[in-house]
């Protein structure tokens, strides 16, 4: 709801802050007064486009600020701030503030925080509907006519939005489905070989660390058994130290036989002989030890090659081939069977798709239904509007299946025709301004509870009319009120007389400056508001007279 709107600098009004309450309020004045000009203002703050020509004569400025009753917590206007970054602090009142500068540049804000005007138009339609003489939104706009037949209805479209969204991922999971089966398709030769040969390589993990270290102990092994063979021949060989000694050994045995000093060589020779006998035990169980099969170290170097030769035409390492070839005969498996899975998919998307259409037809039923009890409310509506011979319907019909959304599979529109035998056509393209703005009136009050924009403002929807047309359109315009801020902009006595809030707009001159004002009446300032409309200028008895009876019913 719509507290309060501050203007400054905006055309003729150069300081005027206003404060707005549930019910009806009406807005008077002599023509030319200036009632535009307050909508023009909250049409800036609720982001209509800011033009220069909207800063009052001499002011660097406009600035127009409005005040709304805190929005709802998780309802449109929340979420919406949310979902741009705009803090909404619990218990506080929704601002929004817009400035238009001399030279056309404007600015936006949100409790305080920039907001574009783009985001100012989106917050628009859930807090004010404006109905003027050439309004194109709100109920004329066929977009949202689905959702007002909805709402009039009562009408629960969540089983039909979940059944379309089940709908539409089991046919992402087919598209999804077909286009790896294709792509494996493609692909059959290729995976069959490389399953083959890798199945034929039998990879295990930690297989080439370990064939590794074989190898080079195997190696390593090699070079000692060539060394410990050269050591063997030095001492042992035919030209050995062992032989030499031996043979030393023997020549000393005929020659040391009572010679101290030879039979001391004699004994060190043989123990030298003993030492390197001993010695060459020990190289034999060295020898023995290190001892390998060439055709092992073989076989392990050409197992290694293959392990390293297959990870590198696949570019990957070596212990990641029996994942590999996991993965690889997965893929297999899945272009093999694919067939059965993709009719599993098929069946999936024509299950979810039967349930979708069977829980929109009946949704479509029920609208068909609604739309006749909608039309006769509308009509009911028509005729003390003083339009009796226009007719009213709600057309539903079912879009091509390529449109079917999470609302249902049908379109909705609102139509008229003014005349006996006219066709039916959208009602922007036939009605007049006047008759536009009761039809309006008309759906408006039809569809009372529908829960749209908490305040609703009529610009001149009496104009045109008077006496009993008149007083039809205070009573619905006060009916209206009972569920939703009614403003409206009024010519008419009968209309002004049953606003709960009256608010008179006139213009002042001080010899050099035009300037509108806005002052709140009284009862007995609304009583000579009211005659004066009755009477004009000059305000009779009768006409004072002719106003407390107008009054007396609001």
């Amino acid at each position: 709801m719509l507290t309060a709107l501050s203007i400054r600098d905006v055309v003729l009004i150069e300081a005027l802050d206003l404060e707005f309450g549930a019910g009806l309020g009406v807005l008077t004045g002599e023509t030319g007064a200036g009632k535009s000009i307050l909508l023009d203002a909250l049409g800036l703050a609720l982001g209509a486009r800011g033009e220069s020509g909207l800063v009052r004569q001499g002011a660097a400025q406009a600035v127009v600020t409005a005040s709304f009753a805190m929005p709802a917590p998780g309802g449109a206007v929340a979420n919406l701030m949310a979902q741009n970054g705009l803090d909404l602090e619990p218990g506080e009142p929704l601002l929004i503030r817009r400035i238009v500068k001399s030279d056309g540049g404007s600015r936006g804000f949100v409790n305080d925080q920039p907001a574009s005007a783009g985001l100012l138009r989106e917050l628009a339609p859930h807090l004010v509907e404006i109905h003027g003489q050439h309004d194109d939104r709100g109920l004329l706009n066929p977009r949202g006519h689905r959702a007002l037949l909805d709402a009039f209805a009562r009408l629960e479209t969540g089983a039909v939005a979940i059944a379309h969204r089940a709908w539409r991922e089991a046919e992402g999971a087919l598209a999804v489905a077909r286009a790896e089966q294709d792509v494996a398709e493609r692909d059959r030769e290729w995976l069959e070989h490389v399953v083959t040969e890798l199945r034929t390589l039998a990879p295990e993990e930690g297989e080439e660390e370990e064939l590794a270290g074989r190898r080079a102990t195997m190696q390593r092994g090699e070079k000692i058994a060539e060394d410990l063979h050269a050591v063997s021949e030095l001492l042992d060989g035919s030209d050995g130290g062992l032989s030499q000694l031996r043979q030393a050994a023997r020549i000393l045995e005929r020659i040391a036989d009572g010679h101290a000093a030879l039979a001391e060589a004699l004994v060190a020779i043989d123990r030298a002989i003993n030492e390197g006998s001993a010695a060459q035990d020990s190289l034999a169980l060295a020898a023995d030890a290190l001892a390998f099969d060439p055709a092992a170290l073989e076989a392990d170097e050409a197992r290694l090659f293959e392990l390293r030769g297959l990870a590198r035409k696949h570019r990957i390492q070596p212990d990641a081939l029996p994942a590999f070839l996991a993965e690889m005969e997965a893929r297999l498996e899945r272009v093999q069977g694919g067939g059965a899975g993709i009719a599993r998919l098929e069946l999936a998307v024509e299950e979810s798709h039967r349930a979708y259409r069977d829980a929109a037809r009946k949704l479509s039923e029920a609208r068909s239904i609604a739309a006749t009890r909608l039309d006769l409310a509308v009509m009911t509506e028509l005729k003390p509007l003083k339009l009796d011979a226009a007719r009213f319907q709600t057309v539903v019909e079912q879009l091509d299946e390529s449109l079917w959304s999470p609302a249902g599979m049908d379109r909705v529109e609102f139509e008229v025709s003014t005349n006996p035998g006219a066709p039916f056509a959208p009602l922007i393209k036939i009605a007049s301004g006047g008759e536009l703005s009761r039809f309006i009136l008309a759906m408006k009050v039809a569809l009372a509870e529908e829960g749209g924009a908490a305040t609703l403002i009529f610009d001149e929807i009496d104009r045109g009319v008077g006496g009993a047309v008149a007083s039809a359109i205070g009573d619905r315009l006060a009916r209206l009120a009972g569920t939703a801020q009614v403003l409206v902009v009024t010519h008419s006595p009968q209309v002004a007389a049953r606003g709960t809030r009256h608010l008179l707009i006139a213009k002042s001159h001080d010899g050099t400056v035009t300037r509108t004002g806005v002052t709140p009446l009284d009862s007995g300032e609304r009583r000579e508001e009211i005659a004066r409309m009755l009477s004009g200028a000059e305000i009779t008895d009768e006409a004072r007279a002719q106003a407390e009876r107008l009054l007396e019913p609001a």
